[in-house]
């Protein structure tokens, strides 16, 4: 760590990359066609395209920050170099801490200080370490979603409610079938 002249300091986080999900990062742009060469210059529209992947299990990455620097502001410095276009709302700065052979994780306030918090912790990793994951509130921050990914969101549900009502359907077509070959293989009165 080093001391400012204005009484901050800086020094390096490591930050654990615990994400569930896959991310989305700019795919490489596709290199002109025929068509859009014939067009002229400036007339070729520029699609935005996203590719999404994995990250690496349990991926390190180690920040130089200021003292000053807040949880939102790491998690923003993170996703850009990564690339990602996420929006930074999705993910969640966490504090990990070890005692007595428990693990306890504790999700920072935008505006809590990771340099400070590493520093009143002192050098051992097990007293406090940080974790990025995905931001499980147990509610659903629809703001942080892009339209194109709404719109898959609905595109999913409506294909597990078809598949659902589909079960629905046979499972009493079946039942209809059993009933009928019953009523015509008893006797009438």
């Amino acid at each position: 760590m080093s001391l400012n002249k204005d009484g901050s300091y800086t020094g390096f986080i490591k930050v654990q990359l615990k994400l569930v999900r896959p991310v989305s990062v700019p795919s490489s742009k596709k290199p002109p066609s025929l068509q859009d060469a014939r067009q002229g210059p400036g007339r070729s529209a520029s699609v935005r395209r996203r590719t999404s992947f994995y990250l690496p299990k349990d991926t390190v990455k180690h920040l130089h920050v200021l003292s000053r620097t807040r949880a939102r502001e790491v998690i923003e410095a993170l996703l850009r170099k990564f690339l990602v276009v996420d929006d930074p709302r999705k993910f969640a700065l966490f504090e990990r801490a070890e005692r007595h052979g428990q693990v306890y994780l504790r999700k920072l306030s935008d505006d809590e200080q990771p340099l400070r918090l590493r520093l009143l912790a002192g050098p051992s990793d097990k007293a406090l370490s940080f974790v990025l994951k995905e931001n499980d509130s147990g509610e659903v921050n629809w703001d942080a979603f892009s339209m194109p990914e709404l719109h898959n969101f609905l595109r999913i549900l409506q294909r597990e409610e078809e598949a659902h009502l589909r079960q629905i359907l046979q499972k009493y077509s079946y039942c209809r079938q059993k009933i009928q070959e019953a009523l015509h293989a008893c006797p009438l009165g």
